[in-house]
């Protein structure tokens, strides 16, 4: 599942430089976290590290992207492997 930040944040700033995936943004109102660029860490922590810093304890699971961990692996993997260039073409 990818992790959500409720309108109990209080935009401290705290939580984006921690995200590896850079899924957290500025939202309207306050930060958000991109599902599709999500993987609660998976790959690179143990623990959600947003979740590790909140001061609010405001970022739960997104009820609304459920996801196995497996699922998670396969976006970290997604994420993180280069995509390679097919290689040029000398005439």
């Amino acid at each position: 599942m990818a992790l959500l930040i409720t309108d109990e944040c209080i935009n401290c700033d705290v939580c984006e430089p921690e995200c590896p995936n850079d899924a957290i943004r500025m939202g309207a109102e306050f930060y958000e976290i991109d599902p599709q660029q999500c993987t609660e860490c998976v790959g690179h922590f143990d623990e959600p590290q947003c979740v590790q810093v909140c001061p609010v304890n405001c970022i739960p699971v997104n009820p609304q992207w459920v996801e196995s961990r497996d699922t998670l692996w396969q976006k970290y993997q997604r994420l993180h492997t280069p995509v390679s260039s097919p290689p040029p073409v000398f005439s």
